[in-house]
């Protein structure tokens, strides 16, 4: 036994080796290699794969990782974390070692540690089995070693947050209505392993706390609620494991409980896992048996699984890359590439979640001290809450994956929206009388306002459809990005978009209605004299407020119209419909700097309250002006001579000026915005920017910069592909990128000449355009 054992051992690693040398070297390269030990888990590296992520790191010689998984919501709609998980084996090689590393294989998307102690050496591997939610340990020496392990749990007990600044990880973010309580998890030894859960049952949860406070009861029993007898938990296992002692300690700022185990016999192999399961029953009898089963199936099938796993990989780093400067290692270019690779890794962990990648950390949070050394919180922490859903930070987690061809990954964001669609509709209903979906800014994940944003404290008579807030109010026009983009797959793919048409009509439907409703309640015309809509007041982003015709809005209206009527998802008998609302969309609204022609934020506004450039908006998202398209110098007046743009450009977070800069064919702009924008983060790990205006790791900066650097490499206009619209033509590059039309382009760029062009359909190649000359 010992010896098959041993042989399957070793059948791992030569098989993982086959795997890497088949994968394209361009990838492994980027593989982020430590070659020592971190210092804590603001040090660790991400891992993960299908809806699990990992923050893995060795410490003091033990090692460690975070444990997180999409969807995880507790009463309060904060987003618990599973446990942490501290791994030891004896003899240690890792506490005083010799040699040290950590790697994480992109081409395989696992972790890697090795560890050496004179004749001994150690190899740890920690991968993510991308299509059931198990996760392994493999442990490997060249001697017969022994380990324990710790499943290290916070939420031993009930723990009450304090009044200030920790409830930022819930719903109730700085207005909590009473005393919040974040409830114990279940704990217990199970045979060979651990197992635990957490457990929402019928308890009084953030959900009916928003029902009440936006006096919408009496529609309670109608609204989708996806926190009520939500269970999710997992269970550690292994065959040659058994029951140790429980202990307690600290970690940074909290205490824990931990429940230890420790192999049987010493062996040059051991294997640990731990399976996952989330689901909404009443019955944890039968939540433990799909968990068992779950663990049954992972322990039988694991080299099915590793295989699964790895040929995933390598097929999800063929789809698309991008390799600036590839003779030039470790130069800026090159980290720049390295940068958007690991980025997009970290995306890939949550390809198949039921709920969307979160802008404020993702999966990779950790205990926030480390991000901020005055929030002594739990690693459960994350600044603008767990299940609220901040859509303007969220898209740009999400337009970048169009032209990596990653449109599952997409998935799970639309469907976000379509889960909430009927409870955004039940509400303005109940509040105007009118058709439609209004998806407030900062919205749950059940549809509905966030409290403290809807405001507690609200003047009487105050319409109870708005949030009482200066940056939120009138902001209704974030949901039509994900409805672009909805349609934009569909370009993209050729696969029908017919699920998600009703969400796309029904939040165009509520623009045309609400301010019909509203006009009304003014005067006597639901239009002006142009038999137009008023929009009016409305909000260019969060910044120009209580606006008229805000730019941004107008521009949304009109782009999402006109890709719906063009989608062949859309029934013919209702493109009259949407035909007749498009000519009712009113013009955009320009002003002058310096005798320049620049767009307007609005045509008028009453005050600025925030730090964004929605006047480019019409750039990006919308693509009414770029590369290719008329009035592109009116365009580039607003980016180089709006006073207001010049006062809030930056790199930082959120901010998208490489990426209008990028757009507008402005070379020297973009390069030096984006060196900025995907250069290190200023932590071990490269990726993990932030907290910028966030949190840390930072998606919605990562996802700009992603955005910025594709949009310098390729852009579309209708039918044609610009290439190289705002590359700086010193820097070679080799990428392959998707392209609507079921269309990818690959091109190699080299000593300032075009090496390679292939594109896939031939067809297609008629349709390309070198623009790398275009002024």
């Amino acid at each position: 036994m010992k010896k098959l054992l041993f042989i399957i051992g070793l059948w791992h690693l030569c098989f993982t080796d086959i795997l890497a040398q088949n994968t394209p070297a361009s990838i492994d390269q980027y593989n982020v290699i430590w070659n020592s030990p971190s210092q804590n888990a603001g040090e660790s590296m991400p891992c993960g794969g299908g809806d699990i992520g990992l923050n893995v790191w060795v410490e003091k010689g033990d090692i460690y990782f975070y444990i997180a998984r999409s969807g995880t919501f507790d009463h309060n709609n904060a987003v618990l974390k599973l446990g942490r998980m501290r791994l030891t084996v004896s003899p240690n090689v890792f506490e005083n070692p010799s040699t040290f590393t950590q790697v994480l294989r992109l081409s395989s998307g696992d972790v890697v540690i090795e560890g050496s102690d004179g004749k001994i050496k150690t190899q740890v591997k920690i991968w993510v089995d991308i299509f059931r939610p198990n996760i392994y340990v493999e442990v490997n020496s060249n001697q017969a070693i022994t380990a324990k392990a710790q499943y290290e749990s916070w939420r031993y007990q009930d723990r009450l947050m304090s009044k200030g600044k920790e409830n930022n990880a819930n719903s109730y973010k700085w207005a909590p209505p009473h005393q919040v309580v974040t409830r114990k998890d279940s704990i217990r030894f199970a045979p060979k392993g651990i197992l635990f859960y957490h457990n929402n049952d019928d308890e009084i949860s953030a959900f009916d706390v928003v029902v009440k406070q936006q006096g919408l009861d009496s529609l309670k029993k109608h609204f989708y609620n996806p926190l009520k007898n939500l269970v999710f938990g997992g269970f550690i296992s292994g065959n040659n494991w058994q029951q140790d002692a429980t202990t307690q300690g600290k970690y940074r700022d909290t205490d824990f409980k931990a429940w230890k185990i420790k192999t049987i016999k010493s062996s040059r192999q051991q294997q640990l896992m731990i399976s996952l399961h989330t689901a909404t029953t009443t019955s944890i009898s039968d939540w433990e048996k799909s968990l068992l089963k779950t663990q049954a199936e992972g322990q039988k099938d694991m080299l099915m699984a590793q295989k699964a796993t790895h040929n995933w990989w390598k097929e999800f780093w063929q789809k698309s890359f991008i390799h600036i400067t590839p003779n030039q290692k470790n130069s800026k270019s090159w980290e720049i590439a390295r940068n958007y690779q690991v980025f997009r890794y970290q995306l890939a962990c949550n390809n198949f979640g039921h709920y969307p990648t979160k802008f404020n950390g993702g999966l990779f949070t950790v205990d926030p001290y480390f991000t901020d050394t005055t929030m002594k919180f739990t690693p459960d922490f994350r600044n603008w809450g767990g299940g609220t859903h901040t859509a303007q930070n969220q898209r740009l987690v999400y337009w970048g994956l169009l032209k990596t061809g990653d449109f599952e990954a997409m998935k799970p964001q639309f469907d976000f929206y379509k889960r909430i669609l009927n409870n955004a509709e039940l509400r303005t209903k109940y509040y105007w009388g009118h058709q439609g979906a209004s998806f407030t800014e900062q919205i749950e994940n059940f549809g509905l306002p966030n409290p403290a944003e809807y405001g507690w404290k609200r003047p009487a008579g105050y319409d109870k459809g708005m949030e009482y807030n200066a940056w939120l109010e009138y902001e209704w026009d974030t949901a039509l990005e994900f409805c672009s983009m909805i349609l934009e797959t569909e370009r993209f793919t050729g696969k029908s978009i017919t699920e998600y048409i009703p969400l796309i009509e029904s939040c165009l439907r509520f623009f045309d209605e609400h301010y019909q409703y509203l006009a009304k309640k003014r005067g006597s015309k639901a239009l002006d004299g142009n038999k137009q809509l008023v929009i009016y007041p409305g909000s260019g982003a969060e910044t120009y407020k209580m606006a008229y015709n805000p730019s941004s809005t107008v521009a949304g209206l009109k782009t999402v119209l006109e890709q719906l009527l063009s989608s062949p998802s859309l029934a013919s008998e209702n493109k009259k419909t949407w035909e007749e609302m498009l000519s009712r969309i009113p013009p955009m609204s320009f002003r002058q700097f310096e005798n320049h022609v620049t767009i307007a934020p609005a045509k008028t506004w009453e005050r600025i309250n925030n730090v964004e450039s929605p006047q480019l908006y019409p750039i990006f998202p919308w693509n009414r002006y770029g590369i290719g398209k008329s009035g592109l110098d009116t365009a580039r007046n607003t980016y180089l001579y709006d006073t207001d743009v010049l006062k809030f450009r930056s790199h930082i977070g959120w901010k998208q000026d490489v990426i209008f800069a990028a757009r507008l064919g402005l070379r020297e702009e973009a390069q030096n915005l984006l060196a900025l924008k995907l250069q290190n983060a200023p932590r071990r790990f490269p990726t993990f920017w932030g907290p910028g205006y966030d949190w840390t790791p930072d998606h919605n900066w990562g996802g700009s910069g992603m955005i910025g650097l594709q949009e310098m490499l390729l852009q579309t206009t209708d039918q044609k592909i610009y290439l190289l619209p705002a590359w700086p033509k010193e820097w070679d590059v080799h990428f392959k990128l998707q392209a609507p039309y079921q269309t990818s382009v690959e091109v190699e760029w080299k000593n300032g000449k075009l090496e390679k062009l292939i594109v896939i359909p031939e067809s297609r190649r008629a349709d390309i355009i070198e623009a790398w000359e275009l002024k």
